[in-house]
C-alpha cells in the first residue's frame, strides 16, 4: 500500500460539526474538504454509517476520505442518529427514519458554501445498503453512488436468512449492534449532555431480534430497504462492488441485471473490506477507481470509465482448501453487459457414478449428522482471520458427493451454478445444503460456492408451504455466483446435506432426504475464453492516505476452535475475539476496548440440541473516566418454538446505570 502525503488541493478537517435535524436531533459528523472550498466549491462525497466514526471506522475514515478531499471532494462521515456521537436512538437496522434523515443530510450538504451541489454515497455494508436505499429515495443532488458488499434483497440474500434458512448470523449479528447500542459518546465532544444521551441510548434501542424472529418469512419488513422491489426506483449511477470471500457478492450480478441507471459491477477475491486493503488480495487502485467514478459523475469529466466492459471479475484460480489466504491466484476478466450472451449452460446429471453428461436412474438418501458444516467457514469472511472455508473433505461423511471424472481441459464458470433437484422427505419441514467444490489430484476439496434451501419455501419465501411426507419435489436451488477456473486433471463435484452447521440452524426434526438421481441436474455458467481480457485496463497499484494516528497498549488476540466432547457427543465451536486496547492520540487519550466470546454447540443426533451463546464486553475512557458494557445473547429452540435470553448491563465506573433482560418465545413458521 503506497501512503500519499501530497495532493492535487490541500485539505483541512472540520470535526464536530453537528447538523440539526427537523426534529431537532443533532447528528456528528466529520468533514474533509479542500481548504479554499468556500471559494472553489466542490462535490460531496457521504458516507454514514451506524459505527461511530470517532473509533469504529476510524483507521479506514483515515485512509480513505482525506483521499477524496486531496482530490477535490468534500467528504462526510456522519454518526448516524442513536450512533457514535450523535443523538437519539437507534431502533432498527434500515428504517425509514434512517433514509428521512439522509435526505435532510444531503439538503444540508448542498446548503454549504463548499458544496457545488452535487452529491455522491459510498459505503460498505451497512453504508452499501443505505446508499442503494437512498438513491431509491431519489433526492436530486444525489448523481452517483458506490455500494460495496450490500444487498438489493434484505430477506433472500442478507445476514438473517439464505434461502429461506435461519442464519446464525442473524443471532450473531443482533449481538454485535446489541453491543454497540450500548456505546456512549465522548464527552469532550457532546459536552455535559454526554450522559443523557447515552441512557437514552440504552434504554431506546431494544431488542433486535426479536423483530427478525417475528418476520422469518419475506413479509412487508424485509421488503422495506429492499430496492429489488422496485429497481425503477433509482435514476442515480451505481457502480456495485464485491468480493467472492464476501457473503454479498450475488446483489452485483442482479443489480446490473435489474437497473435502468447506469451501472458497473465489479467483484474482485476480496473478503468484507475495502477494495484497496482488502484480504484475500491482489488489492487494487480502488480510491483510485473512485475518483475516476466521481470525476465522470459529479463533475462531468471523461474518465473513460463508462467505456470500459460493464463487469468486471477476478477469475480465480485453483487453489489448495485454506481458511486464510493473502492473496488468491488469478487473472482479471471482463463482459461487456451482464447477464452475458457469452455464458453457455452445461447439464450435468447426479448419477450414481458420479456428475454425468447423460441421465443415470436410481435414487440415494441423506440424513446428515448437525455437525455437518464445520468447514464452512463465516458465513461473511472478513478475510483478516482464519474465517473462509476450510478442506470439504472433512464434512464429506454428512454428505451425498457427486464428481465428475478428472476434466480433460480447463472449464471456467462465471455467474450461478443452479442445482434443479427431485426429491422428497420424511418431514414436513427440511432443508437441503449444496456445495460446488473442485477436488485436487491429491483429494483436497476447495469449496467453489453453495446454496441452502429451507424446502418449504420452495415454491415461495413469502408463503411457504409443509411438505408432504413421501411426496416427491422438484426444486431449484441456486448457488452464490462464482467466477473460478477448474483445472484440468481435477474433479467438479457436488456435495448435499440436509445440515448445514453452524452457518444455518437446523430443522425442526432430524429428517431423511431421498434424491432421485439422473432427474436431478447441476447447470453450470460456463465462460468461454476471450481475447479481450488480455486488453483490459490494468487497475492503478493501491493507493491511501496517512493511516490513523494511535498506540496499542494491548495488542489483538484471536482464537477459533472446535472440541467434540468424547462422552456427550456434543461438538461446540468457541471464537474469542479481543480487540485490544486502542488509544486514539488524535482525541486526547480516548482508549477503547472490546472483547466478543462466542459459543456454537450441537449434538449431531439432536437438531434441538442447538445452541448459540454470545458475550460482549465494551470498554471507553479517558483518565479516571470509564464506560463499561457486556451484552449476552442466547439463543437455543424446541420442535416448535425459537427461546431468545438476553442481558444488557452498563457501567459508569463502578455504578450499574443499566441493566435489562429479555426472554422472549418465537413460533417456529416452517424454519
Amino acid at each position: 500500500m503506497k501512503i500519499v502525503e501530497t495532493f492535487p488541493r490541500q485539505t483541512e478537517v472540520m470535526d464536530p460539526i453537528f447538523i440539526t435535524l427537523s426534529d431537532g436531533v443533532r447528528l456528528a459528523a466529520r468533514i474533509w474538504l479542500p481548504k479554499d472550498a468556500a471559494q472553489n466549491p466542490v462535490p460531496a462525497i457521504l458516507e454514514y454509517l451506524p459505527y461511530r466514526r470517532k473509533d469504529g471506522t476510524a483507521d479506514r475514515d483515515a485512509m480513505t476520505h482525506p483521499y477524496f478531499a486531496g482530490h477535490g471532494y468534500a467528504s462526510v462521515r456522519v454518526d448516524m442518529r442513536g450512533a457514535g456521537d450523535s443523538e437519539g436512538a437507534m431502533l432498527g437496522e434500515y428504517l425509514k427514519q434512517e433514509q428521512d434523515d439522509a435526505l435532510e443530510i444531503i439538503d444540508w450538504i448542498t446548503a454549504q458554501p463548499w458544496c457545488s451541489g452535487n452529491v455522491g454515497m459510498i459505503g460498505i455494508s451497512w453504508g452499501g445498503f443505505n446508499g442503494l436505499q437512498v438513491a431509491a429515495r431519489r433526492p436530486l443532488a444525489l448523481k452517483a453512488i458506490v455500494s460495496i458488499c450490500s444487498t438489493d434483497d434484505r430477506y433472500a440474500d442478507d445476514i438473517h436468512y439464505m434461502g429461506g434458512c435461519l442464519l446464525n448470523d442473524n443471532a450473531a449479528w443482533n449481538s454485535y449492534m446489541f453491543s454497540i447500542n450500548t456505546t456512549p459518546p465522548d464527552p469532550a465532544v457532546v459536552g455535559n449532555k454526554w450522559e443523557q444521551v447515552w441512557r437514552d441510548r440504552l434504554t431506546g434501542s431494544g431488542m433486535w431480534l426479536t423483530d427478525w424472529l417475528e418476520h422469518q418469512t419475506r413479509d412487508d419488513f424485509y421488503k422495506h430497504g429492499s430496492v429489488c422491489e422496485n429497481f425503477d426506483d433509482i435514476e442515480a449511477a451505481v457502480y456495485a462492488v464485491g468480493g467472492w470471500a464476501d457473503g454479498y457478492s450475488n446483489a452485483v450480478f442482479r443489480l446490473l441485471a435489474g437497473l435502468k441507471s447506469p451501472v458497473k459491477g465489479l467483484v474482485g477475491p476480496w473478503a468484507h473490506k475495502y477494495p484497496h486493503f482488502a484480504e484475500p488480495g491482489p488489492a487494487i487502485g480502488f480510491l483510485q477507481e473512485c475518483i475516476r467514478w466521481w470525476n465522470h459523475w459529479l463533475k462531468g469529466e471523461e474518465t473513460g470509465i463508462m467505456d470500459e466492459p460493464q463487469l468486471r471479475c477476478w477469475m480465480q484460480d485453483p487453489v489448495p482448501p485454506r481458511t486464510y489466504f493473502a492473496e488468491r491466484p488469478g487473472r482479471w476478466v471482463a463482459e461487456a453487459s451482464w447477464p452475458s450472451p457469452r455464458i453457455e449452460d452445461r447439464v450435468l446429471h447426479l448419477n450414481a457414478g458420479g456428475l454425468e453428461a447423460a441421465a443415470g436412474s436410481g435414487t440415494r438418501t441423506i440424513s446428515s449428522p448437525m455437525d455437518t458444516g464445520l468447514m464452512a467457514g463465516q458465513w461473511c469472511p472478513h478475510g483478516l482471520d482464519p474465517d473462509q472455508p476450510g478442506d470439504q473433505r472433512n464434512d464429506a461423511g454428512g454428505c451425498l458427493t457427486f464428481e465428475t471424472e478428472p476434466l480433460d481441459e480447463t472449464v471456467e464458470i462465471l455467474g450461478a451454478s443452479v442445482l434443479e433437484l427431485e426429491l422428497a422427505s420424511d418431514k414436513p419441514v427440511a432443508m437441503v445444503a449444496a456445495c460446488l467444490n473442485e477436488v485436487l489430484p491429491d483429494g483436497a476439496a476447495t469449496r467453489i460456492s453453495y446454496g441452502l434451501l429451507n424446502l418449504t419455501h420452495r415454491d415461495s419465501h413469502e408463503h411457504p408451504e409443509p411438505l408432504e411426507p413421501g411426496k416427491t419435489y422438484r426444486v431449484r436451488l441456486q448457488l452464490n455466483e462464482a467466477g473460478h477456473s477448474f483445472a484440468p486433471g481435477h474433479k467438479i463435484q457436488v456435495a448435499l446435506s440436509n445440515v448445514y452447521w453452524p452457518i444455518a440452524w437446523p430443522s425442526p426434526e432430524k429428517a431423511t432426504l431421498m434424491i432421485a438421481l439422473g432427474a436431478s441436474t447441476l447447470t453450470l455458467p460456463v465462460r468461454p475464453a476471450s481475447d479481450a481480457d488480455a486488453g483490459l485496463r490494468p487497475f492503478d497499484p493501491p493507493e491511501s492516505a496517512a493511516p490513523l494516528d494511535k498506540a496499542m497498549e494491548e495488542p489483538p488476540f484471536y482464537t477459533w476452535s472446535f472440541e467434540r466432547d468424547m462422552i456427550s457427543g456434543a461438538v461446540t465451536q468457541h471464537q474469542w475475539f479481543d480487540e485490544g486496547r486502542t488509544v486514539y492520540n488524535e482525541h486526547n487519550g480516548w482508549t477503547v476496548a472490546s472483547t466478543h466470546d462466542e459459543y456454537l454447540s450441537v449434538h449431531p443426533d439432536d437438531p434441538n440440541s442447538a445452541k448459540l451463546d454470545i458475550t460482549w464486553t465494551e470498554d471507553f475512557s479517558r483518565g479516571p473516566w470509564q464506560i463499561t458494557s457486556r451484552t449476552q445473547t442466547v439463543l437455543t429452540s424446541t420442535e416448535t418454538h425459537f427461546v431468545l435470553v438476553a442481558r444488557m448491563e452498563a457501567r459508569l465506573g463502578d455504578e450499574v446505570v443499566h441493566s435489562q433482560a429479555w426472554e422472549r418465545e418465537f413460533p417456529r413458521q416452517l424454519v
